[in-house]
């Protein structure tokens, strides 16, 4: 399912971050670490994204991204990256909240691995109800008309844009009158 939401729409960083979740879960490191590397780029330099407008309760931060990122890293027992990126957590956190960054970063030293961080189980996109109702095919060209003329000389038959008028030429023959 995260394979096709990332394809649909390949700049929804919640999107690889739940996927490289899924994978450290699968214990498919490479592609778990390769998804937060996505979902950190597609942050585009924001300390974090608000997913409320989209329907999804979340806020994705940067510093979590960056946190389960050294997670992976040290299930690939890369700990001097997993440790330069919990630095690199560190500048992106809010300040005075680093307890939990500073807590990694002795993990990291000790070498134990890091639990990564998740959108919160039972989490999922909700669209508001007023956007879903807008989902309706709405007909915005009204039935069609068949419109014919009454004037005996047109001899048109099509479609086309108003003609310019002619003097006399869309006055009825005398014949027609009778």
């Amino acid at each position: 399912a995260f394979d096709k939401t990332v394809a649909k729409d390949n700049s929804l960083a919640v999107g690889f971050f739940q996927r490289g979740f899924v994978h450290l879960q699968l214990e498919m490191y490479e592609e778990a670490l390769s998804d937060y590397h996505m979902a950190f780029s597609h942050l585009r330099r924001n300390p974090f994204i608000d997913y409320k407008q989209l329907g999804l309760r979340h806020v994705l931060y940067a510093w979590e991204v960056l946190y389960s990122t050294a997670a992976a890293q040290c299930r690939l027992q890369q700990w001097q990256e997993a440790k330069a990126t919990l630095d690199k957590a560190i500048v992106w956190r809010p300040e005075g909240r680093t307890a939990i960054l500073d807590t990694a970063l002795e993990r990291v030293q000790d070498r134990l691995f890091l639990e990564p961080m998740q959108v919160p189980l039972g989490e999922f996109f909700r669209p508001r109800k007023k956007e879903v109702e807008q989902l309706d095919s709405k007909d915005f060209l009204g039935k069609p008309k068949v419109i014919s003329s009454i004037i005996p000389d047109d001899e048109y038959i099509g479609f086309e844009p108003l003609r310019p008028q002619k003097q006399g030429f869309y006055e009825p023959s005398a014949d027609a009158l009778r």
